[in-house]
């Protein structure tokens, strides 16, 4: 089971780099995420493995200096657990933010003119390049609660066309931005490792091996591949850094806790963004919440360890248990 999400969430992460969309593979489930109880049905546990209540959670988060909640891009279950969660949240801290991963940094106005209320959601959409596509349920009902309660939301992301230049010709490429630029991406100095590095290069190296779709396998030499992983791996450390900035400015900006939602990959296990944020900010509480699209019996050893908290709601399709 660990093995197959993992090569989900990195594959979802080979679309966002080189199409340059949104991550938002809608995974079906629309009738389940409305009939759900997101706060009775799902499945949560300790990550060692003692089953909790949604109140539990709840209570961890709004304690919490950071909560970073990985999700499974689009899926609308998970989505529902995650925005039933920011809203216990705001009732229990008038304090806390939002921070996504989702909103790129240079569509922070458009999304402080919605919060404010000088445009309205069609003109906000429009501003933030949101479709349904790219803006599903959760994602706008996390929006309209922090809007309700008049908090902040972060987008924390940096721009694809900066990512892309650190693909394709590195870090060095973005050495010479202007400070006006410079606001809106992280270089990193250094780059996550452990696991979260080991994972991502033997998940896309499988890619790389194996013929997608039935499409033609393009013949890479073991130079060109490490190349390749290199250069993805720099967008993702890009991301990491980025988004880790945004949570430590939000925490300085005299938030508690700064709810991120992320994609799981960065957060897992200590991901890359769990490590840029402790490098940031070694003395915030952060709890993690992995939510998976799966619904085991129980606790799932490959999950030991994923996060301090491990979601199952299940992938909403026909016959689903639970």
């Amino acid at each position: 089971m660990d093995r197959v999400m993992r090569w989900w969430a990195v594959a979802v992460l080979v679309v966002v780099v080189v199409l340059g969309g949104c991550a938002s593979a809608q995974r079906g489930g629309a009738g389940r995420a409305m009939a759900m109880d997101p706060r009775g049905d799902p499945l949560i546990f300790t990550g060692d493995g003692r089953q909790v209540g949604f109140d539990e959670v709840v209570s961890a988060a709004s304690g919490a200096d950071v909560v970073l909640i990985g999700e499974t891009h689009g899926h609308e279950l998970g989505l529902a657990f995650a925005a039933a969660l920011f809203e216990d949240v705001l009732a229990r801290t008038d304090r806390a933010a939002l921070s996504l991963e989702f909103f790129e940094r240079d569509q922070q106005a458009a999304l402080d003119d919605y919060l404010a209320g000088f445009t309205d959601e069609k003109a906000f959409r429009k501003a933030a390049h949101r479709t349904d596509g790219n803006y599903p349920a959760g994602h706008r009902a996390m929006i309209e609660a922090a809007k309700a309660a008049g908090r902040p939301v972060y987008a924390a992301n940096a721009p694809r066309r900066y990512v892309r230049i650190a693909r394709r010709r590195g870090f060095d490429a973005l050495g010479s931005i202007t400070p006006e630029q410079s606001r809106l991406v992280v270089v990193p100095d250094e780059q996550p490792g452990g696991r979260y590095r080991d994972d991502f290069f033997e998940m896309m190296g499988e890619m790389f091996d194996s013929d997608a779709h039935g499409q033609q396998r393009e013949e890479l030499t073991e130079e060109q591949k490490q190349e390749r992983l290199e250069g993805y791996f720099r967008s993702q450390s890009v991301w990491d850094a980025t988004m880790a900035d945004t949570i430590a400015t939000a925490l300085a900006d005299g938030n508690r806790p700064v709810v991120h939602v992320v994609g799981r990959f960065h957060a897992d296990f200590g991901g890359g963004t769990v490590q840029m944020l402790r490098r940031l900010r070694p003395e915030a509480r952060i709890v993690t919440i992995s939510v998976g699209d799966v619904r085991p019996d129980g606790f799932a050893e490959d999950d030991r360890g994923r996060a301090d908290y491990v979601v199952y709601v299940g992938s909403g399709s026909e016959g689903d248990s639970g």
